[in-house]
């Protein structure tokens, strides 16, 4: 799937859960994320660390031997249950059985968690001795609880945090299924063997506080969550900023959460990469500080001690303390002056970068913002103050002979790698996907960037198991215009990719704006 990953298609859920637990059982450097799901696993890479061919070599031998070694011990945890679910007894008698029969089958049950899905630590479970096939609510529940059971199709699974949903529900749990503060932040992880143990109506259900594996108890007693940014610590003492005006959507980002997708964290980060990089090069930061990223502009702020900063990416008019300044330089920032960075005129996001980075609490691995998830810091709001690292040890570099320019967000030429459901298209489809102009409607934030265009065919019509998605992938839903997922997408998805943004195009990809033109080319084989 694209440039960076590999999806293995197999039989079904079984062999799913076979291949997974091989290849986590010896993973190589370089392996960045492997997600199983319904019938597929999802292996990406750092190809600056292995290559495609090579991960692909790997992943046969341990395709070849799946089936007949014996996988790794699941561990297992027990996850108290209340049978309290507004959709209990409509579900028994759709289902032919009684209430109290139903609930009794669904404890009864060894359940797996086969894959996570659609939020942070939404395991879906599978037991071979669950006989039934529970059709979704006609209408999904716009507000489904936390803690909330349910089942779907064949699966079964508990919501880590309110969403919508269309699952029936059978009952409440209060295990913590999802914990950023942990060090392991889901309760259930794919491969995870799971009982559902029944409680009183009045008692609380904290049994999935406690996880078993090789036979020792490990609490996940969870720490207190402090996502607002500048709770964390090693900060420069008194050094920050206040936010007058985010402007549109102003969020924290670095380079994101590579590594946990396959507890349905997204990878989040910022969406152009490469201006992220050259605004901390200009003040001296690593690579990956974390910066402020700042969509469609109209965001102001002011220092609450000296600083220095640098703003790149998308353009437009930029004023410190009232007067015009330059992008791509980095300038320093009295105490008490006010950094206005106006509506953007070229592309759609700037990267304002400070000195020390903008310092917060690390969720994993990352001070980065996901706004699908919640991880990570809110999105900035008016009065907020966002705390800044101490100095690096790297001086701030000369400035660069000529300023880059602003990156042109009305006309993008982007390069596409051929998905792995191409061949769901009819041969027309796939043609018009390269000859066509797409418009980006206004449908397009760190999700998410629908299309406005033709209809592309399919051949093959039907529901798509759920199966691992990577940012820059373009999906097709049944209206056929594709949505191209954003890094803030979720980690699984059940629409077929025709094709995936390659990675090296996913920076000028990230300023397009509503209105933006975008033609695709055929990408050049990176093997």
């Amino acid at each position: 799937m694209g440039d960076r990953a590999i999806l293995v298609e197999v039989a079904g859920l079984d062999e799913v859960l076979s291949l997974h637990a091989h290849l986590v059982a010896a993973v190589p450097p370089g392996v960045v994320d492997i997600v199983p799901a319904a019938r597929t696993v999802l292996i990406t890479v750092d190809p600056a660390v292995l290559s495609l061919s090579r991960a692909r070599a790997w992943v046969t031998d341990a395709t070849a031997a799946a089936p007949t070694a014996d996988a790794p011990a699941a561990p297992e945890v027990v996850v108290d249950i209340r049978y309290d679910g507004p959709d209990l007894d409509a579900t028994a008698a759709l289902l032919g059985v009684s209430a109290s029969e139903l609930a009794e089958r669904h404890a009864a049950a060894t359940w797996t968690v086969a894959f996570t899905g659609f939020a942070p630590g939404f395991g879906y479970l599978v037991s071979d001795e669950w006989p039934f096939d529970v059709p979704r609510l006609d209408t999904p529940r716009t507000r489904v609880p936390a803690g909330a059971v349910g089942v779907a199709g064949v699966f079964s699974g508990a919501y880590p945090r309110e969403t919508p949903g269309g699952w029936r529900l059978l009952g409440t749990t209060d295990a913590p299924l999802f914990d950023p503060a942990r060090e392991n932040p889901a309760l259930l992880v794919p491969g995870m063997r799971v009982r559902f143990r029944p409680v009183a109506g009045g008692e609380r259900t904290l049994a999935g506080n406690v996880r078993t594996l090789a036979g020792e108890d490990h609490t996940l007693a969870g720490e207190e969550r402090t996502l607002a940014a500048g709770a964390g610590a090693g900060a420069g003492a008194g050094r920050g900023f206040r936010v007058e005006e985010p402007g549109l959507l102003a969020t924290v980002q670095d380079l994101g959460r590579p590594g946990s997708a396959a507890l349905g964290i997204s990878r989040s980060g910022a969406m152009d990469r490469r201006a992220l990089g050259a605004a901390n090069r200009l003040v001296g930061n690593p690579g990956d500080a974390a910066a402020i990223e700042i969509t469609l502009g109209g965001f102001r702020a002011v220092a609450l001690a000296d600083l220095v900063f640098a703003v790149t990416g998308g353009g437009g008019p930029l004023r410190l303390a009232g007067r015009d300044i330059d992008p791509y330089v980095a300038h320093r920032w009295p105490a008490g002056a006010e950094l206005e960075v106006g509506w953007i005129e070229r592309g759609a996001r700037a990267l304002l970068a400070l000195r020390g980075g903008v310092d917060g609490p690390v969720v994993r691995g990352s001070r980065a913002t996901d706004i699908l998830s919640g991880l990570g810091p809110a999105p900035l709001a008016a009065g907020c103050v966002l705390s800044v690292g101490a100095d690096p040890n790297a001086p701030v570099p000369p400035a660069p002979d000529a300023p880059w320019g602003a990156p042109d967000g009305d006309d993008l030429e982007i390069d596409l790698a051929p998905g792995p459901r191409a061949d769901w298209f009819t041969d027309g489809a796939r043609a018009t996907l390269f000859e066509a102009t797409w418009t980006v409607s206004g449908a397009a934030d760190r999700v998410g960037i629908r299309l406005d265009g033709p209809s592309l065919a399919r051949v093959r019509s039907g529901e798509l198991p759920s199966e691992g998605m990577v940012p820059g992938a373009l999906q097709v839903p049944p209206s056929g215009r594709p949505t191209i997922l954003g890094p803030d997408a979720p980690v699984t998805g059940g629409y077929p990719v025709i094709a995936v943004v390659a990675d090296a195009a996913r920076d000028a990809l990230a300023q397009a704006r509503p209105g933006s033109r975008i033609r695709f080319r055929h990408s050049r084989p990176t093997e």
